[in-house]
């Protein structure tokens, strides 16, 4: 399939909307020079009028990571190098002139101009790992985990307010707003049906050694929203009271563009009018 460079299509969407939020779920940072990323990201805020949200992670696929830095890739470490990117943006977001020195990054009485229109800007981090949460706590105005069940979420709030305390953060700072499949139908068969005939399961198959390694993926009705309008409905109200403050990055499992547009409009119909 063909992969577009995110912030340059986002930059398009922009262009042709007025409203809507353009957003990243996920920006993966690790690739890209910090500097660089400031400055595409404070343009793109005011192209589209503050209306950017950027998720950003380490990225899935260690795989794709040591295809663009060869045999170097093994002695980096990408949550270290995402920590240093994200110290480094903030810093240029926020101060006139920025000098730092990291292991990985380093930047000399640098400025940069102009400065994001929204202030906080809008990062929200992905993952689930402990070292996720003290990110989240760190960084962040939002959460973006990716498919976890009910369970998980309320688990991961209660690390994240532990790490916000130690930061002096108050939780409902942070926008709990993970990232779902979604799968509906007529039927709770009809929309396994779905799911299983999609990419989106098969990619979510090939996360089972990296994203998703610590987890039960035997079923994945429990971490994602499948079955009827009524079902998944259940399921939200569920996620609701496990601590979801938005639900965010919904990708439907669908293999064309119609069937994507026929299940969103079922979606909007049946499930979101009831919230």
């Amino acid at each position: 399939p063909n992969y577009y460079a995110p912030l340059l299509t986002l930059a398009a969407i922009a262009e042709n909307t007025v409203k809507l939020k353009i957003a990243t779920a996920l920006l993966v940072i690790p690739f890209r020079q910090p500097a660089i990323v400031a400055k595409e990201l404070a343009t793109l805020d005011h192209l589209s009028n503050g209306r950017l949200i950027v998720g950003v992670g380490i990225g899935a696929y260690r795989e794709e990571f040591e295809s663009m830095f060869g045999e170097k890739a093994k002695s980096l470490n990408r949550g270290e190098m995402l920590d240093e990117s994200l110290t480094i943006i903030k810093k240029i977001f926020e101060e006139d002139c920025v000098t730092y020195k990291g292991k990985y990054f380093e930047v000399n009485s640098l400025e940069s101009y102009p400065k994001p229109l929204q202030k906080p800007f809008p990062f929200y981090i992905g993952g689930n790992s402990p070292k996720g949460y003290e990110r989240v706590a760190k960084f962040a105005t939002g959460w973006l985990p990716a498919v976890l069940t009910p369970e998980e979420i309320r688990n991961g709030v209660a690390q994240i307010q532990n790490y916000c305390e130690k930061v002096g953060r108050n939780i409902t700072e942070i926008d709990i707003a993970p990232q779902l499949s979604v799968a509906i139908g007529k039927t709770h068969e009809e929309a396994v049906k779905t799911f299983k005939a999609s990419q989106m399961y098969k990619h979510l198959e090939s996360l089972k050694q990296s994203t998703l390694k610590n987890q039960d993926t035997n079923d994945y009705s429990q971490r994602n929203l499948i079955g009827t309008p009524d079902e998944i409905g259940e399921k939200i109200q569920e996620y609701i009271d496990a601590g979801v403050t938005t639900f965010s990055a919904l990708i439907f499992a669908a293999n064309t563009v119609d069937e994507m547009i026929e299940s969103m409009q079922f979606f909007a119909e049946e499930v979101m009018s009831k919230f």
